[in-house]
């Protein structure tokens, strides 16, 4: 296409794709199959807190297979460590059957929707000849998530944590996107959510950020950007 911005990257969770619940509602609920009785709201508030402490969930160097294990022990440790922040008391018979049932939930299609205008946003993005793209900090649950909700075969490239042995905001998996589409990052905008991890990282790797919560719904991201485009020199 002949237009300045050539590819349309999105973050997935918080951008793309939106929870159905709160988490702690989640963890709460699936808690109490295993008689473990702790409020949602603490729960919730407990895992922003641990969230947010975490060290990256990225394994550079590592094959696939060997990155998927340790995904999967990184949030393991994050579940249960949100639990002993929200109550330090709390005490699982089965810890491990329970974090099964966390994992394969968060892996299906159910626990999540996808973002409102967000099909109507890819399906005039694409009839305007511009690439979509995701790239994301989510493990490697992502790819059949994204088949499962029916949009896999709408992207172009998608970039995980796994496939550039970085996590955003590091530079190296803006650029192993690029490289997937390739695009320069100034013929590029990244639509995602998180002021650091998104907006900053994005600009700080060369691509135009676009704040998704600018937006009344992603429905509007067309327009929006088009209106961009027209500023650029």
């Amino acid at each position: 296409m002949d237009g300045k911005i050539q590819a349309v990257i999105f973050d997935a969770a918080g951008t793309l794709l939106h929870l159905r619940e709160p988490v702690g509602e989640t963890y709460a609920r699936l808690a109490a199959q295993f008689g473990v009785a702790t409020p949602a709201t603490r729960l919730t508030e407990a895992f922003g807190r641990v969230f947010a402490a975490a060290p990256p969930n990225v394994y550079p160097g590592e094959p696939l297979w060997r990155s998927a294990a340790l995904e999967r022990a990184w949030w393991k440790t994050l579940v249960r460590d949100t639990f002993r922040a929200a109550d330090q008391m709390v005490r699982f018979d089965d810890f491990d059957g329970f974090f099964d049932t966390v994992w394969e939930t968060y892996a299906g299609a159910g626990a999540w929707s996808v973002a409102v205008g967000a099909e109507a946003a890819l399906d005039t993005l694409a009839s305007g000849g511009r690439q979509l793209a995701i790239l994301s900090n989510f493990d490697q649950r992502l790819r059949p998530l994204l088949r499962a909700l029916g949009l896999h075969e709408r992207f172009d490239a998608i970039t995980t944590p796994a496939d550039a042995g970085a996590a955003k905001p590091e530079k190296q998996i803006f650029d192993v996107c690029l490289k997937r589409l390739g695009l320069p990052g100034h013929r590029t905008v990244y639509v995602g959510d998180h002021p650091d991890q998104d907006v900053a990282g994005a600009r700080s790797a060369g691509l135009h950020p676009f704040d998704v919560n600018a937006l009344t719904t992603l429905a509007d991201l067309p327009a929006a950007l088009e209106a961009f485009e027209k500023e650029l020199p």
